[in-house]
This record gives C-alpha cells, structure tokens and sequence, in this order.
C-alpha cells in the first residue's frame, strides 16, 4: 500500500513532492467551489516521508498548509481558520512522520532479512565443509544417544567396523565397544566425559581389534548424546611388538656374545691349567681328570658359536629429527632434577646410517646415565652437541657430574659395581658398531664426555651401501 510512497532515489522523489505540490496548488486554484482540496496535499508528504529529516517534514507540512488555506474558498477567521490550519498541519505532519517510521521499519526489516540470508548460508556452507571433513575424515566417527544407539557414522566407521554403507545408525555402539557402555546413560545427573582411551573393539565379523577412542558427552534437549572418534591402533601396536621383539633378539645376541667371550676366557684359563697337569704326568689316567678336559672342549664349543652382532633393521635416518624428539623425551627429568640443559645441533646435518629405534635407545641410555650421576652433583649442566667430519657425523654428550673413577672398564660387560648387569654401554657401544659407527669416552672438565659417530648416507652419485660392522 505505501509502495507508491516509499522512494529510492532522494533526488527523483523530491521532483516528484514538488511537482506534486505544485499541480495540486494549480488544481486548487483554478477550482472554484466549496470543494476544498488541501487533502490531496497528503500523497506528496507521505512521499516526502520517505526521505526527508522530521524537521524538513515540519517545513514541507507547513508550507502545504499555507498553499491549503491560501486556495481555500472557504473563508478564514481566527476562530474557525485557526482550528482548519492547526487540523491540515497535524494531518500533513503525521502522515509524513508514518511514511518515514514505516520506511525506517522496512529498512530495518530488510537489513533484519538479508543477515539472516547471510547467516544462513554461511551455516549452511559451514555444514557442508563439516559433513566433507566428517566423511572423509580418516578417522571414525559417531554419535550416539544416551542408550547407545547410533545416531550418525561415516564411511570410516562403517569401514571400520566392517558393517554395509549407511547400516550402523541405529544399531547399539555397546555391541562394537564395551568400553563405552557405562559412559552414557538415560541419567539426567550422570556425569559429562571428555577423554581419551585405548580399548578393544569388535567388528562386525567378531574380529577384535584395539582402538584408540577420543569420546565426549554433551546435554541436548533430547537427552544426553555421545561423539567418538576412533582410530584403530591395532598396526601400531603390532609395528611396536615387532620392534620390541627385534630389539630384545638383537641385545640378547650381544648379552649371549658377552656371556660366550667371558666363558672363553675362562675355558682358556683352565685349559692351560689342564694342559700343564696333563704334560706332568700327575694325573695320567685318572678318569676324573679326563672328564674335566672334555667339559672344557664342550664349553670352548658353547662359547665359538657365532651370533651374529648385526642388525637387519638399518635405514637412512634423519638426525636432527631424531635429537629433537630426544630433547621432547628428556626434557621433563631435566626439569624436575633442575638440570640444565643446552642443545647445539648443526643445520642441514646429512641423514645417517642407523636403525631408528635402536639409536634412540643409545641416545636414552647416555642422556640417563648423565642425569644419573648429574642429579647428585652440585653443577648441572648437560650439553648436546653435533659435528659433521667428512663421512662422519658425532653426537657428543656432555655432563658436569664429576667424569668416571676408572674409564678403563667402561664398554665391558658384567663389571664390578655397575648398576644392574653392567651392559648398558656394553650393548649401547655393540648396537652403534652393528651399523658401521662408534662410542668413544673422553674426560671433560668436571665431567665426562662421550661421542656417538654415525656414518653419513652420500648423497652424492650413486648411493653407497650401508656400512656393516667388523665383528
């Protein structure tokens, strides 16, 4: 209805006020009767409404007031003039103040709309990229309500638990993971989780598996809702079983090599003892005697068999790499024992010759042995260090705690007054050479240092083989 005065142009609708004015003005004035027209003069306020200030209304009501009664036939006097000027301004007045209230409402109605069709759409497309993330997501994930039924799962889940597209809402979450049956409840007052946990999972063929689950509960109007994300971790622990499994053959031959080297010796002992009673003659004959030299040949033959010291397992490793996750490692016994530490490792160092797993091993025993013997020093100070020299590159390891009483029985195997079994450098020292590399010790001032060398991966013309321990 009040289209007609609702403008957009300001320009072009004050013309058409004036205009407006102007030929109801004419029109009045060449009428002549006892019709008066100043009504009409409402249509041009009513657009003026539109776009005019409420004092620049004031002023248009007026001046259209004055034109009303100036063209009148009807006659003025103060007592009946007055009461028509007074009614044709309120009138003229107010028509222009609705016209603009009413414009200013549909301005903010419009404005009002257009955010709603923006945020509409913006939720609309940023439901969209969540669905995307969500299906292809690697990872499973579900929701679920209070009883356990599924409510939402992506390709992944389904995947995972090995259940046809478009089949696992509605079925219970509980069948495929137990772990999660006393998480949610119909309870109102039950608790909310927000954690993480590794538990066995159940796929739709009974096949088991270990899943890594990140689970939360959250309150709707519906009830209480569950959403997990599940990753299935049954290859890591299978990759870290190997890997343990490889390490603990690979240092039980260098324990077995150790244990085999220390019975020679002793075999060599008593059979030079053997040798010389048998030479004097003493015990000829004596059957006990004869037995004693066929233990010392069958242990002799216990101790030749020959282990194998190498590893299978070496690969190109990048070092930087790996001191770094060394440092996230070591670094909250650093703390709580208030060592300092300081790490100076060379960019761009080459990769290495070396099995991951095992270097880290190496790397975890020195830095413990320090932190050993630094936790009860007065100066602590730990220093991390790396240098490439040629087709070497060493890591040295540096602590003030004091240096060691006789470095002439490190590297050897069940010594006097070591820790445990005494084979910890022993073996770290054997592992280092079983990929082409070496430990050294040398004293420091106030401490001990001891330097991992690394053969460098050439990179280089052809490839070179990796390097292979002298046994």
């Amino acid at each position: 209805m009040f289209g007609l005065f609702i403008g957009h142009d300001r320009r072009s609708v004050l013309i058409k006020v004036g205009s407006l004015i102007a030929l109801i003005a004419l029109v009045d004035w060449w009428i002549v009767g006892e019709i008066p027209l100043g009504f009409l003069y409402l249509a041009p306020l009513a657009m003026a409404g539109s776009v005019l200030e409420p004092w620049q209304i004031g002023v248009v009501a007026a001046f259209c007031t004055f034109l009303a009664e100036l063209f009148s036939d009807l006659k003025w006097s103060p007592r009946t003039g007055v009461s028509r000027d007074v009614l044709f301004f309120a009138a003229f007045l107010g028509a222009g103040f609705f016209v603009r209230e009413v414009n200013k409402n549909r301005k903010v109605v419009l404005e009002h709309l257009e955010e709603i069709r923006r945020q509409s759409e913006a939720r609309r497309e940023a439901e969209e990229q969540l669905r995307i993330l969500i299906e292809s997501s690697p990872a499973a994930i579900f929701t679920a309500d209070a009883g356990g039924a599924v409510l939402m799962a992506n390709e992944a889940a389904h995947r995972m638990l090995a259940v046809p597209a478009d089949e696992l809402p509605g079925k219970e979450i509980h069948r495929y993971f137990p772990s999660l049956r006393n998480v949610s409840g119909p309870d109102g007052s039950q608790r909310f989780f927000r954690t993480v946990m590794q538990a066995r999972g159940q796929r739709e063929n009974n096949e088991t598996f270990l899943a890594d689950i990140s689970f939360s509960t959250y309150r709707t109007n519906a009830g209480v809702r569950l959403a997990a994300m599940v990753l299935d971790a049954s290859e890591d622990l299978r990759t870290h079983e190997v890997a343990g499994l490889h390490q603990l053959l690979a240092g039980s031959r260098i324990a077995i090599g150790a244990v085999s080297h220390e019975i020679r010796n002793i075999c060599g002992a008593i059979g030079a003892v053997h040798q010389n009673l048998q030479r004097s003659g003493t015990v000829a004959g004596n059957k006990d005697f004869e037995a004693l030299g066929n233990l010392i040949v069958a242990l002799e033959r216990i101790a030749n068999v020959n282990l194998r010291q190498t590893t299978n397992q070496t690969s190109e490793v990048d070092l930087s790499a790996l001191l770094e996750e060394l440092r996230i490692v070591i670094d909250p016994t650093l703390d709580d024992d208030e060592i300092a530490a300081t790490w100076s490792i060379e960019p761009g160092l080459p990769l290495v010759w070396a099995d991951r797993s095992i270097l880290m091993q190496v790397f975890l025993n020195l830095t413990t042995n320090s932190i050993r013997t630094l936790s009860q020093s007065p100066a602590k100070l730990l220093s991390v260090a790396t240098a490439t020299e040629g087709d070497l590159v060493s890591v040295e390891f540096v602590d003030s705690g004091g240096g060691v009483l006789h470095p002439e029985h490190l590297f050897r195997p069940f010594q006097d007054g070591a820790q445990a079994t005494g084979l910890g450098l022993y073996l770290s020292r054997a592992f280092v050479r079983s990929f082409g590399g070496d430990i050294r010790y040398q004293p420091s001032p106030g401490g001990s240092s001891f330097t991992v060398s690394l053969s460098a991966v050439h990179s280089t013309g052809q490839e070179a083989a990796c390097p292979t321990s002298a046994s």
